[in-house]
């Protein structure tokens, strides 16, 4: 599904990535785990073509088997959510054009966007699926951070995509919207869907996810089976602490020992 093969990346002025290789692939869930820093938004901005690798002669970057990708088509394929997403989006939108905006690739509502009756229809049993329905003229600014990340969810579920692309998705929620994020993407993994979610917390990591790549400083520094990659050891290491990592009923907790 996604494929970098030696990438070199930049944002803005910074290099980020030297030669950096990772493939994902259909179907997959994946976990990418990391500090602050790490290259984990880059990597997803690099999946959803937000910005774009070095072209060098011995590097490619391929999405669904191709190096040339149409956004459009793009955008029914995978379901992008994002902090920077929630805090750059038109604060005067209401809870519903949130949702219709996904079809057209919008930030926001705008005058010459006419949903048909079918796509209000689907947005609003979206809504409804993510226990929305009552806040539809809600206007975005006035929700909390836990509806404003269903919203977007809902937006990225229009094209029915064939992965969810979450970067860091409980950043900012209190317990009970973080409890209620996860069990959401815990149904969408039943529905089939691939999965990557950004984090640097492990207990974000729902027990459906089965493959964890750490990162540090713009490099993979491991990759394999959830289970030996969250090591006491491997985590320690990533994150300079002595960390203590245990599982149980497939989710996993750590503690500075």
């Amino acid at each position: 599904m996604i494929e970098l093969n030696q990438v070199t990346a930049y944002q803005q002025q910074t290099q980020v990535f030297d030669r950096i290789s990772l493939k994902i692939g259909y179907n997959e869930r994946v976990a990418i785990l990391g500090p602050n820093g790490a290259g984990k938004s880059t990597l997803l901005k690099l999946m959803t073509r937000e910005i774009h690798p070095v072209d060098t002669p011995d590097s490619y970057l391929k999405l669904f088997g191709d190096e040339r990708v149409n956004l459009w088509n793009l955008r029914s394929k995978i379901g992008f959510v994002s902090q920077d997403l929630q805090e750059d989006y038109t604060p005067y939108t209401s809870a519903l054009n949130v949702v219709i905006s996904g079809f057209f690739g919008a930030i926001g509502a705008h005058d010459h966007i006419k949903p048909s009756d079918d796509q209000v229809a689907l947005a609003r049993d979206l809504m409804a699926k993510l226990g929305m329905s009552v806040d539809e003229q809600h206007m975005f600014q006035r929700l909390s951070t836990g509806q404003k990340r269903r919203l977007l969810l809902a937006r990225a579920l229009v094209h029915d995509p064939q992965a969810l692309i979450l970067d860091e998705p409980t950043s900012g929620l209190d317990m009970g919207a973080s409890l209620g994020l996860l069990k959401l993407m815990r149904s969408f993994c039943g529905e089939g869907r691939a999965m990557i979610i950004t984090t640097h917390h492990i207990n974000e990591i729902i027990p459906e996810i089965d493959r964890v790549v750490l990162m540090s400083e713009g490099q993979v520094v491991a990759d394999g089976p959830k289970s030996e990659i969250l090591t006491s050891d491997n985590l320690s290491d990533l994150y300079q602490t002595d960390l203590e990592v245990s599982e149980q009923y497939g989710w996993y907790g750590c503690w500075h020992s």
